[in-house]
C-alpha cells in the first residue's frame, strides 16, 4: 500500500526479513532516516516514546498508524469498535448482523485481518466493522469513523500507557473528530468528545435471545444491536444473527467435556476485568487457571469473583503476585505452567465443574500470543478425552 504512494523506507530495531521494493534497515532505532522522509507510518506496537517516533514530531513530521492511514484511504462506510473488553466479540457479531442482513461488510482491525489489506479490494459500498485498539487509535489526527462505538473503559496496557487518564483518552480518539452526521454508541456512565449524534445500548435485548453466555456477553450484543440499527440495518437481520451467532475462538470457548467436566477456553481474558466476566459466568463449580505475563495494576480486583471458585491454579510470571492479592479468596496451587495447571484442576474436577482459562494475564512469559496460548489449552484437553 505504502509502495503505491511513493519512496518506502523500513527500519526495525531488531532483525526482519525485507519486503520487495521497501529499502529495509534493521538493527537500528531509525533516526538518523528521518532527514529523508515526510510520513513516519508506525506499528502499534512501537511507542510514541521510541526514538524514531519522538525525533519525527520534534522534526513536525506527520506520524501515523495503520489506522489512519487505511482509514483516509479507504472510502467505505466505517465503524470503529473500542473499549478494554468485548471489541472482538462485538465486530464479530457487527459483521453477521450485516451478513444475516444482506449487506456487504469487511469485518478488520486489531485481531484478524489487517484493515490495510482493504485498501484497493473492497466493494465500495461494503461497511468496513473495525476493532480498534488504544495503542491504534492514539496515533489517529483526522481519524472520523460514521460509527465508533465505546463498550466499556476499565484498568489494562498501563504497562503502555502509564497511567489509566492516558489509556482512556486514546480510547476516546475514537469520537474527537466525529461530526453531527455521524453516530456514538457509547456505554452508560461515560463521557466522550466530538459532536456525534449519541445512543446508549439497545435496552430490548434480554439473554432469551442469544446463544451466547454471560452478562458481558448481553453488553455487547446491545452494543452491536444500537450501532447497526443506528447504521440502517434492518432489525430481521440483527435479530436472527443474535440468535445464531455461537461467539469466537478463546472467549468462553467450550473445546470439550471430559467426564462431565466442562473445558473452556477464555485466554482472551488478558485483564482483570475480563477474568472476573469469566470467572462468573458459570453457576457450577469453577477451577480457574489464572496467570501469565505482567501488565500492571495488579489482581485485587479479582478476588470477588475469584472467592466464587473452587480453586485457582496459578501460571507463569504473575504467579507470586496473583497468589499475594488473592490469599485467603479461594485454595491456591502453583502450577508454574498450562500442562500442570490443566492436570492438577482435572484431577481436582468432578461432574458439572467447569475447567477454566481466564489468565488475567498477557501470554507473552511462554506463547507468542493468548491465541498460541488458547490452543495448547484446546490440545490439552484434547489429549485427556
Amino acid at each position: 500500500m505504502l509502495r503505491e504512494h511513493g519512496e518506502t523506507i523500513g527500519c526495525d530495531s531488531g532483525f526482519s526479513e525485507p519486503v520487495e521494493g521497501v529499502e529495509t534497515h534493521a538493527a537500528t532505532d531509525g533516526t538518523e532516516l528521518l532527514h529523508r522522509v515526510a510520513t513516519v507510518v508506525k506499528s502499534p506496537g512501537v511507542a510514541r516514546e521510541a526514538p524514531v517516533v519522538a525525533g519525527a514530531l520534534e522534526r513536525g513530521l506527520e506520524v501515523h498508524g495503520e489506522l489512519e492511514l487505511a482509514w483516509r484511504l479507504l472510502n467505505n462506510p466505517f465503524i470503529a469498535v473500542t473499549g478494554t473488553n468485548g471489541k472482538t466479540t462485538t465486530v464479530s457479531l457487527l459483521g453477521a448482523m450485516y451478513e444475516t442482513a444482506g449487506e456487504p461488510v469487511a469485518v478488520a482491525g486489531n485481531v484478524g485481518t489487517p484493515l490495510a489489506s482493504l485498501v484497493g479490494e473492497l466493494d465500495p459500498a461494503a461497511t468496513v466493522v473495525c476493532e480498534t485498539s488504544s495503542f491504534q487509535l492514539e496515533d489517529t489526527s483526522a481519524f472520523a469513523p460514521e460509527c465508533a462505538v465505546l463498550l466499556n473503559i476499565e484498568p489494562d496496557h498501563l504497562d503502555r500507557h502509564a497511567t489509566l487518564e492516558r489509556y482512556r483518552a486514546a480510547k476516546l480518539r475514537a469520537f474527537a473528530n466525529q461530526g453531527p452526521d455521524d453516530l456514538a454508541v457509547v456505554a452508560p456512565g461515560i463521557g466522550v468528545p466530538g459532536r456525534a449524534r449519541r445512543t446508549g445500548f439497545t435496552d430490548d435485548i434480554g439473554p432469551e435471545d442469544l446463544r451466547l453466555r454471560g452478562e458481558h456477553n448481553l453488553e455487547n450484543a446491545r452494543a452491536a444491536a444500537a450501532a447497526a440499527l443506528g447504521m440502517g440495518v434492518d432489525p430481521a437481520g440483527v435479530r436472527t444473527a443474535l440468535r445464531e451467532f455461537a461467539g469466537v475462538p478463546h472467549r468462553l470457548e467450550e473445546v470439550g467435556s471430559v467426564e462431565g467436566v466442562l473445558y473452556v477456553n477464555d485466554s482472551k481474558a488478558t485483564n482483570v476485568a475480563s477474568a472476573v466476566r469469566g470467572l462468573t459466568a458459570f453457576p457450577g463449580g469453577v477451577h480457574a487457571i489464572l496467570g501469565g505475563s505482567l501488565k500492571g495494576g495488579g489482581f485485587r480486583g479479582l478476588r470477588e469473583a475469584a472467592a466464587r471458585c473452587r480453586a485457582l491454579y496459578l501460571i507463569g510470571q504473575a504467579e507470586d503476585e496473583l497468589a499475594a492479592d488473592l490469599e485467603g479468596a479461594a485454595p491456591l496451587h502453583h502450577c508454574g505452567d498450562l500442562a500442570t495447571a490443566v492436570d492438577a484442576a482435572a484431577r481436582a474436577a468432578g461432574p458439572g465443574d467447569v475447567v477454566l482459562l481466564s489468565p488475567a494475564c498477557a501470554s507473552y512469559d511462554h506463547y507468542t500470543d493468548y491465541e498460541e496460548r488458547g490452543a495448547h489449552f484446546r490440545r490439552l484437553v484434547a489429549e485427556r478425552g
